[in-house]
């Protein structure tokens, strides 16, 4: 067996997020297109004599560190599945925002199982471990896949996408998370009434993403989480009009919030964005990076 096995894991942004009416379950049906960036989490699996969790990094103190986290839960599935014991330490160094609409929860499930198949030598199939992601939530087996992928149903349902370049993005931290539950139960609110049409990829949006055209894919970028992540949180108004007063392609709500992401022409550009967000005093922390970006990957 081997004795320590650590996987990184990407964030990811979402560049189109259709959403339709919720479901008898709850859930909704989506048109989500992912793209992975270049923010990491690191799980690492080493032998223990019980499952424990322990992480580190910015907010580590708002991640839990029970049987909660979707990392420990990741474990007990594939631990499950194998009839193992999963006699597992589990340690997440975080650097995807916490509670921010970066996926950074599922991308901790997609590393830890990965990381446990390894250390347990179970070796599982890639489409077990991709319906055990499914299982755990619906952005985890994106996670898992990265790169830039359609996902449909509730987003777990996965067809990878052509990407032509190199994608520049600046996302500004917000002070304070935002809840996935609460984000959609607003959505449900905001559209109570309303004819909520059915979600459908933007073609004009895959297209820029396959020829890697930033400003096209400015112009097609879309999240209908958006105005309800902004109900709730109307301060990231302020953190938007800042990005494109200095110069953004695209400013958006990532996914539920409330992470803001920022599409910049080229990395001149994205560093003069991120500039104008560290001295708007409308976020917490800038981070700049590219997509896309691969998924878990083993260290």
């Amino acid at each position: 067996m081997t004795a320590t096995v650590t996987v990184r894991v990407p964030a990811k942004v979402n560049v189109q997020l259709a959403v339709g009416a919720a479901r008898p379950d709850g859930f909704h049906d989506l048109a989500n297109v992912f793209l992975a960036v270049g923010l990491y989490d690191e799980v690492t699996a080493t032998p223990a004599d019980e499952l424990r969790i322990t992480c580190a990094g910015p907010d580590a103190a708002q991640v839990p560190l029970d049987r909660t986290n979707l990392a420990a839960r990741a474990a007990l599935a594939l631990a499950e599945r194998y009839g193992l014991a999963p006699d597992v330490h589990l340690h997440i160094a975080k650097d995807i925002p916490v509670a921010g609409g970066m996926a950074g929860g599922s991308a901790d499930a997609a590393g830890a199982l990965v990381a446990c198949d390894a250390l347990w030598g179970t070796n599982a199939p890639r489409d077990e471990l991709l319906a055990i992601c499914a299982e755990l939530g619906s952005d985890v087996p994106f996670s898992l896949v990265g790169g830039a992928a359609l996902g449909t149903g509730r987003g777990e349902r996965l067809r990878p996408l052509e990407v032509g370049g190199s994608f520049h993005w600046v996302f500004a931290v917000a002070d304070g998370g935002l809840s996935t539950p609460a984000v959609y139960g607003e959505f449900d609110r905001l559209t109570a009434g309303l004819a909520v049409p059915e979600p459908v990829a933007s073609q004009e949006l895959l297209d820029a993403l396959a020829k890697g055209d930033a400003t096209a894919l400015a112009a097609a970028v879309s999240n209908d989480l958006q105005p309800a992540a902004l109900s709730l949180f109307p301060a990231l108004s302020d953190t938007l009009a800042a990005g494109r007063s200095a110069g953004a392609l695209a400013a958006l709500v990532s996914g539920s919030g409330p992470t803001t992401a920022f599409l910049a022409r080229d990395a001149e550009s994205a560093g003069a964005v991120a500039e104008a967000l560290r001295t708007s005093g409308t976020c917490r922390a800038v981070r700049i990076t590219e997509g896309p970006a691969p998924g878990a990957t083993l260290r």
